[in-house]
């Protein structure tokens, strides 16, 4: 399930952040949670059998202004209303954020005082067994390596390394496993509008972490497609990576061909 939340300043037309705010909005979206769901989610989160590995089952794009953004002096400016997407496959999550937030009515960020607008749930996209998806925030895979002298590094993949696509399509089986108990084997993953400039670098708790935007082709069994929209791909999705929606611009691409032909 996802939920697309719209807001604004109350007094201005733009709002001020850090850069680098996925910790800040991560807290918003604990914050609106009921107590035991939030524990739930943020302590146990949904443990792998195999591997003991836990989830949180949750992603969230970037915030996405109607106009335009700006940063000056290592702030952030978005013009306009703001939208948010929150994703999950846990209904109650996204019950208890929905209504939260709507009694609510208004919030802080990251300091700045903010109104609620809109709050719109929207389905999963209907399954097709190849669409291209385009990145709401970054999509980060790597690996933790040992270097010679015995200490650990993490290593990031590009989308053009192989391991980026064997990775991404592990963690949906990982995830479906733990969600419905199914093991599929099947599914690929290929940068279609992905260019170095896609690179981003987001840091979360002083920590430097490296992803990538763009566009994807993605083909995948109908189970790992809906785990796709709903967890998001790649690592680190409930730190706000890896939040996807379907791309229309090759609907449009093709539209426009046909009418200059």
């Amino acid at each position: 399930m996802r939920l697309k939340i719209k807001f604004h300043h109350p007094e201005k037309s733009f709002i001020t952040l850090p850069c680098h705010y996925n910790e800040a909005v991560q807290g918003f979206i604990y914050r609106h949670l009921e107590a035991h769901i939030a524990k739930k989610i943020h302590d146990r989160g949904f443990k792998d059998p195999e591997t003991e590995r836990r989830f949180k089952f949750f992603t969230f794009s970037r915030l996405i202004p109607d106009e335009n953004t700006q940063i000056k002096n290592g702030k952030i400016h978005l013009y306009g209303q703001i939208n948010l997407v929150i994703c999950s496959p846990v209904n109650e999550f996204i019950q208890s954020f929905a209504m939260n937030l709507l009694k609510a009515g208004e919030f802080v960020l990251a300091g700045e005082k903010m109104l609620l607008s809109s709050v719109q749930v929207e389905a999963v996209p209907e399954y097709k067994e190849k669409i291209y998806v385009k990145t709401l925030s970054p999509i980060t895979v790597y690996s933790t390596l040992n270097t010679s002298d015995g200490r650990k590094k993490t290593y990031y993949y590009s989308p053009f390394e192989r391991e980026f696509e064997e990775l991404v399509i592990k963690n949906l089986q990982t995830k479906l496993r733990i969600w419905q108990g199914k093991t599929v084997f099947e599914g690929s993953i290929k940068p279609y509008k992905v260019s170095s400039k896609n690179q981003r670098i987001v840091i979360y708790k002083n920590t430097v972490i490296k992803g990538w935007d763009g566009v994807f082709e993605m083909s995948l069994p109908e189970e790992l497609f809906s785990i796709a929209f709903d967890t998001g791909l790649g690592a680190k999705n409930s730190q706000g990576f890896g939040c996807i929606e379907a791309w229309k611009g090759l609907k449009i691409e093709k539209k426009t061909n046909k009418i200059e032909s």
